[in-house]
């Protein structure tokens, strides 16, 4: 099975400040045994302005463009290291693969981006993590990220690699009953429609960018092309190795 994983940035931020370092290195423990069991693996990773907000010392999240776009440039290579350091006792390289919205638009781009995820799947050595370039995506970043803390991009990553599963990893226990995240878990979506997207609340944890709207979005577009998706809990143990099964934990959004 073809994976795309995606980790928001609430799940990548500890509480000290940062990046959750241990969180980091527990999923690559599951990437690294996923691939054991012959499956495919890409990470789509926010956090490089957490990380960057870390490195510079700030208690609170910018809100201007100049500054969100430092942290990034700043983070992105704090959090490449840290997913290197993460997949190195497995013999795994972290392979960077940073897009804006306008280059999932240029055929050329996308054809070449693709052709690249192909190769370092070949190679096998490989674990590819793709992130929003924020250092250059000013229209995004000014609106606080139009790919909702890479939600829509997991999902674009998901068809552009002609994923099996795209599992979204949120810091909630999947989609519940109640718009203010409450109530009971939904296990399963057949049709994102108006009484599925009512129980979806606004953005998440402070920190944090996306929602479960953004999610649902990202399913949506996701199930278009037939790619199912799960919705679920990064903290959970061994939450990537239970993704994979035919009752994964979280919500399964699939026809």
């Amino acid at each position: 099975m073809r994976l795309v994983i995606k980790i928001g940035s609430s799940l990548l931020a500890a509480d000290a400040g940062g990046l959750a370092l241990g969180r980091i290195r527990r999923w690559a423990d599951q990437i690294a045994g996923l691939r054991r069991s012959g499956h495919e693996v890409i990470l789509v990773s926010s956090g490089a302005i957490r990380a960057g907000m870390q490195a510079l010392a700030l208690r609170q999240r910018p809100t201007s463009r100049p500054e969100m776009q430092a942290c990034a440039t700043i983070g992105q290579p704090l959090l490449m290291k840290a997913y290197g350091s993460a997949l190195a006792p497995h013999r795994l390289l972290a392979a960077q693969i940073l897009l804006t919205s306008w280059d999932l638009d240029s055929r050329r781009i996308y054809a070449n981006t693709r052709a690249t995820l192909q190769t370092l799947l070949r190679l096998k050595k490989c674990v590819p993590i793709f992130n929003e370039n924020d250092a250059l995506s000013f229209e995004e970043i000014a609106l606080l990220n139009a790919f909702g803390d890479n939600d829509r991009l997991s999902s674009h990553v998901a068809i552009l690699a002609q994923a099996d599963r795209l599992v979204i990893l949120t810091d909630a226990p999947g989609l519940m009953s109640l718009p203010d995240g409450s109530g009971r878990l939904i296990r399963r979506v057949k049709k994102i429609d108006a009484k599925i997207l009512a129980c979806a609340g606004g953005a998440g944890s402070e920190g944090s960018v996306g929602g479960m709207l953004s999610k649902l979005e990202a399913a949506r577009l996701a199930m278009s092309r037939g790619i199912p998706v799960v919705i679920a809990d990064g903290r959970e143990a061994g939450v990537l190795r239970k993704s994979v099964l035919r009752a994964p934990p979280g919500t399964l959004v699939a026809k």
